[in-house]
């Protein structure tokens, strides 16, 4: 026989470090959950009900972690956040608590008053005008053949860059919530619309979160929804297996009632999976691959869409490295997200520029199935674009002009770089307000926009 000839070299050690996942009582560092087994903290009822929601809970459950000055910072943080504050205790235990100000799962949950920018000029609490395509509440019906379902307003988690913070959580002291359609009575005007609209083939329903839909209620909207005979497609959303994984191993009755849904699904020839929300390598953990194991044995199929967010993985190789642990973990990564231009998270967004480049160098480091693809979720209400699709792309002022021929034909769509990250020269120009008219009129007019009536964002 032959002698093999290796052409490449061997892969080097530190290749394989998406498989390294953490292992063991990693929660026991923090002082609250030190007398924590193991049994207790994968109780999803135990993680529900001791989530951080004020400062003073977080003092309580991190004691000498952390120093009098970060708690004070994030106190008067929370009164400063669009949305509530609720981190589950897992999130918390996976935080570097040695350096919280630049920790990825921190940046994500926890707000600190010191790290806060101002709000770009042209940002609006709705910035994706999802209730200007809200036919009935609780239901955003945007692209032709799909539907956005919201049949509640709480999440296990508030993510502080959501971009439903207009509706989602309690009201804070910065935000008056938008009601959504809460109530199964509420939700049978949504079911009535989809079944009066044919060419609505793919619901997602949302939220909030559907990790926190009871299971009878997973069953009656998921059995709702199956019912329609043009709706062939379905795709529960919830942020839960990144932030309690531990509930898909726990709460046999929601896990059965979504197979249930999947199964009845697949019966009738159509698909039902699961979306969900990773942003940072470090939230993958034995117990996520667990969770996501379970899952996969139960033929529940699951997709990801990360956000783009400063500090947590805009830095190319941890991008990289969050897209290989999906994979490894059996969670298909999907999507991509351009940070949404929402209030209070300035410091978070990232630019055009820095997608751009990070899909150039996740792309090839695995298959192409399992490769995300990069969008913009087109302010104004333009839908996913591809973030290469840009008609123009100031990289100067940080403005980037989408079009959106198949969901509003005609009409253009902005984004906006946050200010902070151009060079002072622009950063002084965006200081005026005439100029800043001045400096969006000529982007237009470079990407062939001649009509300013036909701009949404």
């Amino acid at each position: 026989m032959s002698e093999i000839v290796h052409k490449k070299p061997a892969a080097p050690a530190e290749q394989f470090a998406y498989q390294n996942l953490k292992q063991g009582e990693f929660w026991r560092h923090v002082p609250a959950y030190r007398e924590v087994d193991e049994a207790m903290f994968l109780d999803h009822l135990w993680q529900q009900k001791h989530s951080v929601k004020t400062a003073e809970e977080l003092l309580d459950t991190i004691k000498d972690l952390a120093t009098p000055e970060f708690i004070d910072d994030a106190r008067r943080a929370f009164h400063l956040a669009p949305m509530a504050v609720r981190v589950s205790p897992y999130a918390i235990s996976l935080i570097d608590w040695n350096d919280p100000v630049n920790d990825p799962i921190r940046r994500q949950f926890i707000p600190l008053a010191s790290t806060l920018l101002p709000d770009h000029p042209r940002l609006t609490l709705d910035s994706l005008h999802e209730q200007d395509d809200s036919p009935v509440p609780g239901l955003v019906h945007r692209y032709v053949d799909k539907a956005l379902f919201l049949p509640l307003n709480t999440c296990p988690v508030y993510c502080r860059f959501c971009t439903r913070s207009y509706a989602i959580g309690p009201d804070t002291d910065e935000v008056d919530k938008v009601s959504l359609a809460k109530t199964p009575a509420q939700w049978q005007a949504a079911f009535a619309y989809i079944s009066e609209r044919p060419e609505l083939e793919d619901i997602v329903i949302s939220g909030g979160d559907t990790y926190q839909l009871p299971p009878k209620n997973i069953e009656l909207i998921g059995n709702a929804l199956l019912d329609i005979p043009h709706v062939r497609r379905m795709r529960f959303a919830t942020k839960g297996p990144a932030i309690m994984p531990m509930k898909i191993l726990t709460h046999h009755e929601w896990l059965d009632a979504l197979t249930a849904v999947v199964e009845r699904g697949r019966r009738l020839g159509k698909e039902v999976v699961l979306h969900t929300h990773f942003n940072a390598p470090e939230e993958i953990t034995w117990i996520t691959q667990k969770a996501m194991a379970l899952l996969f044995e139960r033929g529940i199929f699951v997709r990801n869409q990360s956000v783009l967010i400063r500090g947590v993985n805009d830095e190319q190789q941890r991008m990289q490295l969050l897209v290989k642990r999906l994979g490894f973990v059996n969670v298909h990564p999907y999507y991509v997200y351009m940070h949404d231009m929402v209030k209070g998270v300035e410091e978070l967004r990232t630019t055009i520029q820095t997608a751009l480049d990070t899909e150039k160098f996740v792309r090839g480091s695995t298959a192409g199935f399992n490769t995300p693809t990069f969008v913009c979720d087109a302010p104004g209400g333009g839908g996913k674009r591809d973030v290469h699709s840009f008609e123009y792309y100031d990289r100067a002022n940080g403005i980037a002009v989408y079009a959106a021929p198949s969901v509003k034909p005609g009409k253009a769509f902005v984004y906006f770089d946050p200010i902070d990250q151009l060079a002072p020269d622009a950063q002084a120009r965006w200081a005026v307000k005439d100029i800043q008219e001045q400096m969006i009129h000529e982007a237009l007019k470079t990407a062939g926009i001649r009509d300013q009536a036909l701009i949404l964002a």
